[in-house]
């Protein structure tokens, strides 16, 4: 294993000495990246494109100056390597390490900072030396929750990627426990991969992917096969899967923009029908694409008439509705306060509105909000009986409440007396001893 003691300091003989000792690691083998490992890793993985890696650095001039240094600031630097994020030499020299690995990389002009360098730390077309560590990876992850994670094994072609409604033709491999129990080649439509037995986590993972791409999904139980499991398959619930999927082809749906009027129009029934289907099934995820694309079509057009005006209002209304259904049955109740806000600002007199934000409200233990929103219901429509029975139940978790804040100070207040009464008792013993 060659080290940095074997390495010379002389600018001079440096670069010839590194060619020598290293291997060159640009796709191209044009020699502008040499690597020199310092210390080898661990385990042999290497990160993956998109992988989020961690790291500590030091980058020196052939002078022997450093010009930055993350230990210098005791900090660890983090990127997801392999998108362009950093020097194309990180990009590269990153992708080649294991865990734990320290490579020194030398880096020429165009694998660095180019013929421009970096006013004040780095002359035009200087070639610079990096120490890296890599300290850490793991997979991209694809949702704020965690539930998707990507690694790419095969980076994808150009930058387009499947929108919603696109067709797609994949090859998928499924693996539960390390157990294949899916290989195939399918066609879907982004959104509706349900109907073909695919699971949440791959289809939303499609509008991150190029044409070619190959990557590894793993998915939490919630974007796999859920609390139901799939008997097809064998899986039972609440199991974790991983997928490998290749996307070989797709072809986009027309963006908004690229549609008129008409034919959002025309389209907004097919895709309520196919959200309530996915309703009633309880896949509650799915619906919520298929009402979501048609708020993305509907929410910034006016209509040329009294008739289009209206029928705009009544999609709009219904799909932000069914969305705070859907929301509510996954417990994500900020959403559904937030469409329901947005059906009051068309029309304040409807009473689903109202209901379901008391509703998110009152699971929110928001309870004086809740009952007054269930007063608004009353309000529209005085013979509704749901509404009476949730501003009962809203009074009673207000007294609860109330009667549990009393306990809750009568406590406390007890307690401060006795401190109280212990601290005069024992400064009446020190007044009495001071006497004696």
């Amino acid at each position: 294993m060659t080290t940095d003691q074997d390495l010379p300091l002389d600018s001079q003989t440096l670069p010839a000495t590194f060619v020598s000792k290293g291997i060159d690691i640009t796709p191209k083998k044009d020699q502008g990246l040499i690597k020199v490992v310092k210390r080898q890793g661990q385990n042999g993985e290497r990160p993956m494109i998109g992988d989020k890696v961690t790291v500590h650095y030091t980058g020196k001039l052939l002078t022997g100056k450093t010009f930055d240094s993350s230990r210098e600031r005791k900090e660890s630097f983090s990127f997801n390597v392999g998108k362009g994020q950093v020097l194309k030499a990180w990009d590269i020299g990153v992708l080649s390490m294991q865990r734990g690995e320290v490579s020194m990389l030398l880096c020429k002009p165009e694998y660095a900072y180019g013929c421009a360098g970096n006013p004040e730390k780095i002359p035009p077309n200087s070639t610079v030396i990096f120490e890296m560590e890599l300290l850490n990876f793991e997979g991209e992850l694809l949702t704020d929750d965690g539930g998707i994670m990507r690694r790419i094994k095969v980076k994808g072609d150009g930058f387009l990627s499947p929108n919603d409604g696109a067709t797609v033709h994949v090859h998928l491999e499924g693996r539960c426990n390390g157990q294949l129990f899916d290989c195939r080649d399918v066609t879907f439509s982004v959104g509706e991969g349900e109907d073909k037995g695919i699971p949440l986590g791959v289809d939303r993972a499609m509008d991150k992917m190029q044409k070619g791409e190959c990557c590894v999904l793993h998915l939490q139980p919630k974007y796999g096969f859920g609390s139901e499991g799939q008997p097809e398959f064998k899986i039972e619930p609440d199991k974790e899967l991983e997928y490998e999927v290749t996307l070989k082809d797709f072809q986009r749906a027309k963006e908004s923009w690229e549609m008129d009027l008409k034919e959002k129009l025309d389209l907004a029934p097919g895709v309520k029908h196919k959200g309530n289907q996915y309703f009633k099934a309880g896949h509650y995820h799915q619906a919520v694409v298929q009402y979501q694309r048609i708020i993305s079509w509907l929410e910034m057009e006016c209509g040329s008439g009294i008739e289009q005006h209206k029928r705009i209002k009544e999609f709009l209304v219904m799909a932000h509705l069914n969305l705070a259904m859907c929301f509510l049955k996954v417990k994500e109740f900020s959403q559904v306060i937030e469409n329901c806000n947005k059906v009051i600002e068309i029309d304040e007199t409807n009473e689903k509105a109202w209901y379901r934000r008391g509703e998110a409200r009152l699971l929110r233990n928001e309870f004086n909000l809740a009952m007054a929103d269930f007063q608004r219901v009353l309000q529209v429509s005085p013979q509704n009986r749901a509404a009476r029975s949730q501003i009962s139940i809203c009074q009673g978790k207000i007294r609860e409440h109330d009667e549990q804040d009393k306990r809750t100070y009568a406590n406390m207040f007890q307690k401060f007396a006795e401190r109280d009464a212990k601290v005069g008792f024992d400064n009446s013993v020190i007044k009495k001893q001071n006497k004696l």
